[in-house]
């Protein structure tokens, strides 16, 4: 149910066409940006998971052409043009720690801030890149320089919107100009604080395919907690249904669109066949105790861990194989040279080295490795390192070796 909610039960039965984009996050409900690229940016990452091998540049063009936008929702991310009007009636009412965080600075840089939203208004749109700054030697999202905080404050408070980034640079233009371009047209959503929270959460359960009640709120980072009694009158009126889940203390609960795939699952007609890496920021790891509870994977993203405290890599991609979460790897691309990196490659303890899973695993490296346009593929370490020597011969049987 997890699986197929997220578009990860099956390889993509076609090749990939622009409209999947969208497709893709309107499964998904969002899609989480992060600007960490050692190897693909996590959402270009995610959606390649999920569509194959696709052209990353229509990402880019599904936000220029106003399809897709910006917003804070779980973290910063790519959310369908029409959901927009709820994440913004959201913001409006100071619900995200963005928001509030960004109150604060407003208070603090009051005329600064004023006066970069009016050189917006009259010469047009900039980036972060289009200031200098004084202190060269900084570096890190941390020590961003004034006007760039100042820019993402603006839009947490919603009077700046992104219409199209360059070379993954934010662009930023009133949220006005952006909004008139948008497709299907923005229309403020009617919703009260009460009927938004309940949409999120409906959406959050879609999204998850099937969740416990205290996963939920992490979806779109709603507080306080959704407990079970928040969702027995959404059992009640044949939203949710509540299923009992072999292993789980506590019940499931499934959106009514994912009725047929829930009759499907009860009658042993759904099989997992995808084998694919997946982002660290994708929606089915991000969630610590999620993923432990759904695959049995203890995972923690550790690319913002200081190295000597790292356990398996700076950027570690999990491992999706027929339904489990069977390993996890290091990965750098090595853009310039053509080569795909792997300095770490993890089994999951007890699992098997099949012929199935080299394969499978394998065949998954080289697509990825092949769309990220680094087709030699070159493995440093593999624990158990019998893996990594059935993987080195399918990899110099099909001249991808390096």
């Amino acid at each position: 149910m997890h699986l197929a909610a997220q578009g990860l039960l099956r390889p993509p039965a076609r090749r990939a066409r622009p409209g999947d984009v969208l497709a893709a996050i309107e499964r998904m409900r969002l899609l989480q940006i992060d600007s960490i690229h050692v190897v693909a940016r996590s959402p270009y990452l995610v959606l390649h998971a999920r569509l194959g091998d696709y052209d990353s540049t229509w990402l880019d063009q599904a936000l220029a052409q106003g399809r897709i936008a910006e917003c804070w929702a779980h973290e910063a991310c790519f959310v369908p043009a029409a959901d927009l009007p709820l994440h913004r009636a959201w913001r409006e009412r100071g619900a995200h720690w963005a928001h509030r965080h960004a109150e604060r600075m407003h208070r603090d840089h009051r005329a600064q801030m004023d006066d970069l939203l009016e050189r917006i208004r009259t010469s047009g749109p900039v980036r972060a890149a289009d200031f200098p700054r004084a202190d060269r030697g900084a570096s890190g999202w941390w020590e961003w320089k004034p006007e760039k905080r100042w820019l993402e404050a603006w839009f947490a408070l919603g009077e700046l919107m992104i219409p199209r980034r360059e070379r993954f640079q934010r662009v930023y233009d009133l949220a006005e100009r952006v909004l008139a371009g948008l497709d299907p047209p923005f229309v403020p959503s009617g919703l009260d604080k009460a009927g938004l929270r309940r949409r999120f959460v409906l959406d959050s359960v879609r999204a998850l395919g099937i969740t416990q009640a205290r996963w939920i709120a992490d979806y779109y980072r709603l507080k306080p907690a959704v407990g079970e009694a928040e969702l027995a009158p959404l059992v009640a009126a044949g939203e949710l249904l509540a299923v009992p889940v072999e292993g789980w203390d506590a019940p499931g609960y499934v959106h009514r669109e994912h009725a047929p795939l829930l009759a499907g699952v009860q009658a042993g007609q759904l099989r997992a066949t995808h084998t694919a890496l997946l982002s660290p920021f994708d929606p089915l790891v991000w969630d610590r105790a999620r993923a432990q509870a759904m695959f049995g994977f203890e995972y923690a993203i550790e690319c913002y861990t200081p190295a000597a405290k790292r356990r398996y890599g700076y950027f570690v991609l999990p491992l999706l194989h027929r339904g489990s979460l069977v390993g996890r790897l290091d990965a750098k691309a090595h853009r310039e040279e053509g080569v795909f990196e792997i300095k770490a490659l993890f089994l999951e303890p007890g699992q098997a080295i099949a012929p199935r899973l080299v394969t499978d695993v394998a065949e998954a490296i080289g697509r990825t490795a092949r769309w990220h346009g680094t087709p030699a593929i070159r493995l440093e370490h593999s624990e158990p390192a019998a893996l990594g020597r059935a993987l080195r011969a399918h990899w110099k049987a099909s001249g991808a070796l390096r």
